[in-house]
């Protein structure tokens, strides 16, 4: 019989032996980072530029390439007040704490219950039913008596439960929260890339508009003397009054284009004022003193392929997406097998409740409960493949995204190489044209050529002009361009303090 004993006792031992042994593994693939097939290096590098791309490692803060103080500002302010990052914070504030949701599956819940209940338990109606009041003496009809009336019973207890991690379900649903969480942080950062870029532009653009005013002004300006010059000469008989309707023409036309400009520099700052978390208006005062366009970088460090993958907030995001994926194969796989729980309860009950404390009013129940999948209509087999399809996907889209991110950095590198030349370009035919308006000026005042002539030359010099501004602005652009495309900006803001939102309260209150 002592055998029998223990081998009995040794039983249940042996099974939580192996379900801690199980508890180990976890079904499903595990994930595997994949590779990035990138070439050795870009195929745009140009060989000769006046602000050179090179192969060397990029620089995490790169709009301090353009050496301006106020850019500079701006972007600390916008990544610190912008409304559209803070939401990107929540994000990750939220898959944190569905984070932690997750791994408090790894450990039992535990709930408390108190009631008072009023019963009716209608044995007087069971004992008549069967004939057995007939048969019972007096004294024990009397006791079965009372307990026909109805009786309230208080009641408190403790139940308690927990799944055994037999397959690892809730280890791949934890791995599944993690690789959301990291995608998050990867959005945020990819909106913090966005951000600095957006705010480069518009600031750039702000800048362009500005220059492009100036130059339009020193335009009106000479068009006003040679409107002089002409009323002068057609005073003193040596020119036409053609010539001076047609100069009065030439500096409305000049004139005409500068409530354009000014409402786009008007509009850059009211972008960069919501970009920064303000009211539309609120940087005029700050902004609108012109300035020059910042001059480009004599070098431009751009990398190789082979980091770009790591550089990229939204590659990192797709891989978290993918990493994301394959563990979720593991959670629906492990809903194809048995599950195994312990389960517990221990209360008190009583119709009175002064005789609560007393241990003859307990009860308790535990013992373990598995739980066997036999049929579910194919629902479990249909999660595993459709897990699988969308490992998959994931993967495919891993791989679109970094061919993205390599079309989008050689575009940048083709539109910057192609708009230096243009601006170099431009400023040779602006220099020309310079020479040709000031000789026309010469010859008009001498009488040796026609007011056409200058009125030509300079329609000429003011479009060169224009165009010439704009194209440097937009090397700029190009350049802000190519900067966003390399993904770098975010490494110096990793650290994020993400809000603590109280549990009651109104539903908006952070702390």
């Amino acid at each position: 019989m002592k055998v029998m004993y223990h081998s009995l006792r040794a039983r249940p031992l042996s099974l939580l032996t192996l379900a801690l042994c199980l508890s180990g593994c976890a079904v499903g693939p595990d994930y595997q980072p994949p590779e990035a097939q990138t070439p050795a290096r870009y195929r745009d590098l140009p060989s000769q530029a006046a602000s050179r791309p090179l192969a060397a490692a990029t620089s995490p803060l790169w709009w301090q390439s353009f050496n301006d103080a106020q850019l500079n500002s701006l972007i600390e302010r916008a990544i610190a007040g912008n409304l559209s990052l803070q939401q990107a914070v929540l994000r990750i504030a939220g898959a944190r704490e569905q984070l932690s949701q997750a791994r408090g599956a790894f450990f039992p819940s535990i709930n408390g219950t108190a009631q008072v209940t009023r019963q009716q338990l209608g044995l007087k109606g069971v004992l008549a039913s069967s004939g057995a009041s007939n048969q019972l003496d007096g004294d024990i009809a009397d006791q079965l008596g009372s307990l026909t009336q109805p009786v309230n019973l208080y009641q408190g207890s403790f139940d308690a439960s927990w799944e055994l991690d037999l397959w690892g379900k809730v280890r791949r649903q934890v791995e599944v929260t993690q690789a959301q969480q990291q995608a998050a942080i990867e959005q945020r950062n990819d909106a913090l890339v966005s951000l600095e870029a957006e705010v480069a532009r518009a600031y750039l653009q702000l800048r362009g508009a500005q220059a492009t005013i100036q130059a339009l002004q020193q335009q009106i300006e000479v068009a006003q003397q040679t409107q002089e010059l002409t009323r002068s000469q057609q005073r003193n008989g040596l020119a036409p009054l053609t010539d001076v309707e047609n100069a009065r023409a030439q500096l409305a036309s000049l004139r005409a284009q500068l409530p354009q400009y000014q409402s786009q520099a008007r509009q850059a700052m009211n972008g960069l004022a919501v970009l920064l978390g303000q009211m539309p208006g609120t940087l005029n005062n700050e902004l609108s003193a012109t300035r020059p366009l910042p001059a480009l970088p004599p070098q431009v460090p751009v990398g190789i392929p082979s980091t770009l993958a790591r550089r990229r907030p939204d590659i990192r995001q797709a891989e978290a997406t993918l990493h994301a994926q394959t563990a979720s194969i593991g959670v629906s796989v492990a809903q194809l097998f048995p599950s195994l729980s312990l389960t517990g309860q221990f209360g008190v009950r009583n119709t009175d409740i002064s005789y609560l404390d007393e241990w003859s009013s307990h009860f308790y129940s535990y013992g373990p409960s598995l739980s066997i999948p036999i049929f579910q209509g194919g629902r479990l087999v249909s999660s595993v493949r459709l897990a699988r399809a969308q490992q998959a996907s994931a993967a495919l889209d891993y791989r679109q995204t970094v061919l993205t991110a390599l079309q989008d950095v050689e575009n940048a590198l083709v539109s910057y190489r192609a708009d230096q030349q243009r601006v170099t370009q431009l400023d040779e035919t602006t220099g020309a044209l310079q020479r040709a308006f000031d000789l026309a000026s010469d010859s008009y005042r001498q009488g040796l050529s026609t007011f056409i002539e200058v009125l030509d030359a300079q329609r000429q010099l003011a479009q060169a002009q224009q165009q010439s501004t704009q194209a440097r602005m937009q090397s700029t652009l190009d350049l802000v361009a190519l900067y966003k495309a390399l993904g770098g900006g975010w490494e110096m803001y990793q650290q994020v303090d993400l809000p603590q939102f109280r549990v009651f309260g109104p539903a908006t209150e952070v702390r």
